[in-house]
């Protein structure tokens, strides 16, 4: 109401004003100056103030594409700077003692010093027990004395384009089948002769490997060797022909080719083995007939390697013929695959395969396996390993640990197990069979600088046979224990051990304690073997010392075969120089 009022009294004032006049008149006296006129010489123009940006010139586009480079770090090398010597390599290394049981020991050592393109020398060894009377359960047992002789001489030569090795041995090794029964084995007791044996063998190889680069370039190696191993003639004359002798020679040729992520190769090997025993179509008695043997395989075995994703990744594919030429020619053939992948920088590397092998036997082999072998009866034929799966993980845990877990499947046809003889119990003789064997394995090691290295394994088998009862004399679990340790750079500390349990053997009288039969054969159980043995070592400078051996620390007289018990504890102790 108040608005209405005030806009009326504000149109009511305005209609009262009075306007200015139309025409006003000025009076005035003066003098008016007109300047003179210029011409304008620029055209008009238009200012405006807003500017024109200028407009952008891009030039024409290329595409590039995007690189990247990682580099690995990689420490740097460290140059000793001393101006100390090199420390002086003596050539010789000698080592002496004596322990318990009158057991004299002697080893000589000679090696060239520093050279390049050269390297030789030669390696002794001999131990001897004389005094070494076994009882077990208050039963003596036959003398157990033995000696070991053994001497290797070998030499290499390196050049920029090839490699020359060669290598001589000889073996010595006398011993007594002791494993009888003084009270109870008298057809044997004082045939004293007749429970001694020696095996002597004599052979050597030659390697030559030819170098020509590590890429695109074709490398070879050539191998040949010779072996030969006898058992002591007897002294007269008409029987010189009636102790064992052994012939083994092979050649082996393997070339390889690298060409980018792939290795090819291919092995071909010659392996020859004759046996003879007496002499051909005779017999010595009704116990003793002569044999002979031989036996030769030929195997040819390509392959390629391939490795992928910066090496982390490994396949193995090949195949293996081999040829066995006995009384007649069988030809098997088998696969050879790998399969590795590295994880996490080598921390963890799984690993898959299978493969196979013509293995072939021979009397020096079985002789390695069990001394007491004492002439092979039978033919000696070849184990077929038919195929042999495999898998596991290994890798490590940190810098000082690493391990390695692995499960294995195989079956061999024809492989060799030992029983004792029938009539004189204190030999052995080889029996064959077909045996599938699944084994696993576990093993871990822990290695701090130079000072302290353990290594710890255990093994698990199962086997199974087709014409025994058991796999004789073959561990069902087997723990392996080995550590070193150094204290002060002074001493040196070194311990071995093996322990196996569920081992069986093939006895023929029913009567002894513990036997059991199954399958028609009398089995009976043999004792777990607990074996640990003790070194230490004192330097007393770097040329001498002082050493202190100490085996079958427990003292356990476990049978390593049947009617065969180790010695107690035993002492050993002697020096050792270097000049």
């Amino acid at each position: 109401m108040t608005n209405n009022i005030l806009i009326i009294v504000c149109l009511f004032c305005m209609s009262n004003i009075w306007a200015q006049p139309d025409q006003i008149t000025v009076i005035g006296k003066g003098q008016r100056d007109i300047e003179p006129s210029t011409r304008l010489l620029s055209s008009p123009k238009i200012l405006d103030s807003i500017q024109n940006s200028s407009v952008p010139y891009y030039p024409i586009l290329f595409f590039q594409a995007p690189t990247k480079i990682t580099l690995d770090t990689i420490e740097a090398a460290t140059v000793e700077t001393s101006s100390e010597k090199l420390k002086k390599l003596y050539p010789f290394y000698a080592k002496a003692g004596i322990g318990s049981a009158l057991m004299p020991l002697g080893e000589l050592y000679f090696n060239s010093t520093r050279s390049r393109a050269y390297h030789y020398g030669c390696h002794t060894q001999h131990l001897s027990a004389f005094q070494t009377k076994i009882s077990k359960q208050n039963v003596d047992y036959l003398t157990a004395n033995f000696d070991r002789t053994n001497v290797s001489l070998y030499g290499n030569i390196l050049q920029n384009t090839y490699q020359l090795k060669g290598k001589f041995n000889y073996a010595n090794e006398g011993f007594r089948y002791y494993g009888a029964r003084k009270t109870i084995d008298t057809l044997i007791n004082y045939a004293d002769s007749s429970n001694k044996q020696r095996f002597q063998s004599i052979g050597g190889e030659l390697t030559f490997e030819g170098m020509n680069g590590d890429s695109s370039a074709f490398n070879y190696a050539i191998n040949t060797r010779y072996n030969y191993f006898f058992t002591k003639p007897y002294k007269a004359d008409s029987l010189d022909k009636w102790n064992s002798r052994e012939h083994s020679a092979g050649f082996n040729f393997r070339g390889w080719y690298r060409y980018l992520n792939e290795t090819f190769y291919g092995d071909l090997s010659v392996r020859f083995n004759g046996f003879r025993h007496g002499i051909a179509d005779s017999a010595l008695s009704a116990l003793d007939s002569s044999l002979m043997t031989n036996n030769t395989v030929i195997d040819i075995a390509p392959g390629v390697l391939t490795q992928m994703f910066d090496n982390r990744l490994k396949v193995e594919v090949g195949a293996k013929l081999s040829f066995d030429i006995y009384s007649k020619t069988r030809v098997y053939l088998y696969p050879k695959v790998e399969i590795k992948y590295s994880m996490f920088n080598d921390i963890f590397i799984p690993y898959v395969g299978i493969n196979g092998e013509l293995k072939q036997n021979s009397f020096r082999r079985f002789s390695e396996l069990n001394p007491f072998i004492q002439i092979v009866q039978d033919s000696l034929r070849n184990e077929n390993n038919l195929f042999n799966f495999y898998g596991g993980i290994k890798g490590t845990l940190s810098k000082r640990i690493s391990f390695n877990a692995v499960a294995s499947f195989g079956r061999h046809i024809g492989m060799g197990l030992f029983v004792n003889d029938s009539v004189k119990i204190n030999t052995f003789k080889v029996v064959y069979d077909t045996v599938s064997i699944m084994k696993v394995e576990g093993s871990l090691s822990y290695q701090l600088d130079e000072k302290l290295k353990i290594d710890g394994i255990g093994r698990f088998y199962s086997y199974q046979t087709n014409n025994n009862a058991y796999a004789w004399n073959l561990p069902q679990l087997q723990f392996v224990l080995r550590g070193n340790y150094n204290l002060f750079k002074k001493f040196y500390f070194q311990l071995d051990s093996d322990l196996e349990f569920g081992r069986r053997a093939l006895v023929y009288d029913s009567t002894m304690s513990g036997v059991s039969m199954e399958e028609g054969q009398y089995i009976v159980n043999l004792k777990p073997v607990l074996d640990f043995n003790l070194q230490t070592e004192y330097r007393y400078n770097s040329r001498v010392s002082a050493f202190l051996q100490l085996n079958n620390v427990a003292s356990v007289r476990y049978n390593r075969f049947f009617n065969y018990p180790v010695q107690g504890f035993q002492l050993l102790g002697g020096i050792t120089a270097r000049f």
